[in-house]
């Protein structure tokens, strides 16, 4: 296939960025979309200039850093996926591919489509954990009944992997499906409410520190997350913040 890129290109944070047009030949429709990538700096090297930087790690769909805008969508035209599970048989011959960073003011710029999502990890930092003693006598994870639905619920939560598309995704650069998952995945559970209301306020009062902006319900962030986070929740966590938020 031949291709026609438009990349956004930006030198660091502190330089203004700008499309830049490349043509691509000879891609497979079996090659990933990251291996295009590939490709593409592979010539770009041999022809003296700098590559494309983009961030990625397991190239498996399970750590979210590949993260990229394709044609207006997180992680492209395919559903559920990650960049990195993106293949080129989702394009055609001659098709024109533009290729941008996520767009939110809690997630700079650092170079060209690389961002800085390390908000996601302070709002996690703030509450995203459970303090118990494991010092050689975890028991309490088996000795604990729990029903189904609630673990089968908190589970879903847990495969959030802070990607970043829900954010992407919100004309308010909201990150409430994030962090209502973090916040899920420990309310559903009986070892996560010694710290709940604790734990909700402390992650909200982070996300909004961040400068994400707010959740309007459009549900564009359920739509395009790659793991399928539900939006219900974001009905959770305001649950869990309106019970934090009355008790005191």
């Amino acid at each position: 296939m031949k291709l026609h890129l438009k990349i956004w290109r930006q030198k660091d944070a502190s330089s203004k960025g700008g499309i830049v047009d490349y043509t691509l030949d000879g891609i497979e429709k079996d090659m990933s979309f990251l291996e295009m990538l590939d490709i593409l700096n592979e010539e770009l090297i041999s022809k003296g200039e700098e590559p494309v930087e983009f961030d990625h790690d397991c190239r498996e769909g399970i750590c979210g850093t590949c993260s990229l805008m394709i044609n207006g969508r997180p992680h492209g035209p395919d559903s559920l996926i990650t960049v990195c599970q993106l293949h080129m048989r989702s394009f055609n011959d001659g098709d024109e591919i533009v290729i941008e960073p996520w767009r939110a003011k809690a997630f700079p710029v650092i170079k060209d489509l690389i961002t800085d999502r390390s908000a996601f990890d302070r709002i996690q930092q703030a509450g995203g954990y459970i303090s118990v003693n494991t010092s050689g006598r975890p028991v309490d994870a088996n000795a604990i009944p729990i029903e189904k639905e609630n673990a089968d619920e908190s589970f879903n939560a847990a495969t959030c992997i802070g990607c970043g598309a829900c954010v992407a995704a919100c004309k308010n650069a909201s990150a409430m499906l994030f962090t209502s998952a973090k916040v899920s995945q420990f309310a559903l559970l009986p070892q996560g409410q010694v710290e709940a209301a604790e734990r909700v306020q402390n992650m909200v009062r982070q996300m909004d520190l961040e400068g994400f902006g707010n959740c309007t319900n459009t549900g564009a962030c359920e739509v395009e997350c790659p793991k399928g986070i539900s939006l219900t929740n974001i009905a959770r966590m305001n649950r869990e913040y309106l019970s934090a938020s009355v008790k005191g």
